[in-house]
């Protein structure tokens, strides 16, 4: 079976890559075309129609999207051909084809005015234009008649590309001390502990017998602020910066963020029977493989 992968030099492309040419889910049956937005521009309807066509694609896994969240706020166009309208291509040409699409989303889908955490099936309300062009996609997809499945993460940080995790650790050996908000809770997510649970999804016959479009919330376990999050790199890092908590009301940016984002992930732990790790130990396993490369 022949899998297309999109946005394979993103943080989960290169994790999907990595576990699939070094580990047990390398599958003799499954032959992974692994494509860049140089490679295949999946705005581009034609482009991706007769890729996917003359290979053979069963399977669409994508990877790609816009996740600057700040400079989608003026780059809306480009964000919106990448998180919605590129999509919309996808999940025509996977109806066309009959192929099945597995694609990632957002916590940012979310208003951040819950208290306990979301479910798949909560109102959706995104506050920014990143988030309302990640649900404009989701909506394509499931109006295209398409059918597959939506992966909505967040907090996401890999060894690979650029990242909040990445960031911390430049700025923590440059300076002695940062402010990092405290009153935004969520989850991180290892780009890597969610490429596994797309290959469990992928190798499971639920995603080829199904025929209407599942949406799943993935993250790792556990609790955490930015600050907290920030606390727990310097601390595992051993690097000596003095982390302040601000408030998101001392330190505005362009595009605003949910206050609250935990996801509730009970539907996909008991569907694909996934065991998911708590962000410190996937964090502690990051910076690891960070230091070994």
């Amino acid at each position: 079976m022949n899998i297309l992968v999109t946005g394979s030099s993103g943080q989960v492309g290169s994790e999907i890559k990595y576990l699939i040419q070094n580990s047990k889910f390398k599958i003799q049956n499954f032959n992974y075309h692994f494509t860049t937005s140089k490679e295949l521009d999946i705005t581009k309807h034609q482009n991706v129609y007769k890729y996917s066509k003359a290979n053979d694609i069963k399977v669409i896994i994508n990877t790609a999207g816009y996740t600057a969240v700040d400079k989608a706020q003026e780059d809306k166009e480009l964000a919106n051909d990448i998180n919605h309208l590129a999509v919309k291509n996808l999940s025509q040409i996977s109806k066309r084809l009959d192929i099945k699409l597995i694609h990632i989303s957002t916590d940012y889908v979310f208003d951040g005015k819950n208290f306990v955490p979301y479910t798949e099936d909560d109102e959706t309300n995104p506050q920014s234009i990143y988030g309302q062009t990640k649900l404009d996609g989701e909506n394509a997809f499931i109006d295209s008649g398409a059918s597959g499945v939506i992966v909505r993460t967040s907090w996401v940080y890999s060894s690979y590309g650029n990242n909040f995790v990445k960031t911390m650790l430049r700025l923590g050996d440059e300076k002695e001390e940062l402010g990092v908000i405290s009153d935004q809770i969520g989850t991180p997510t290892y780009a890597k502990d969610l490429a596994i649970a797309i290959l469990r999804i992928l190798n499971d016959e639920c995603l080829i017998l199904n025929d209407k479009v599942e949406i799943y919330n993935f993250s790792n376990e556990g609790v955490a602020s930015w600050y907290d999050f920030a606390k727990e790199i310097m601390y595992m890092a051993k690097i000596d910066c003095d982390i302040k908590p601000i408030e998101t009301k001392d330190y505005p940016t362009p595009a605003n963020r949910p206050h609250y984002s935990l996801l509730n992930k009970r539907k996909i732990k008991e569907k694909f029977g996934i065991m998911i790790p708590n962000w410190k130990d996937s964090l502690d396993e990051c910076l690891k493989t960070i230091g070994e490369r």
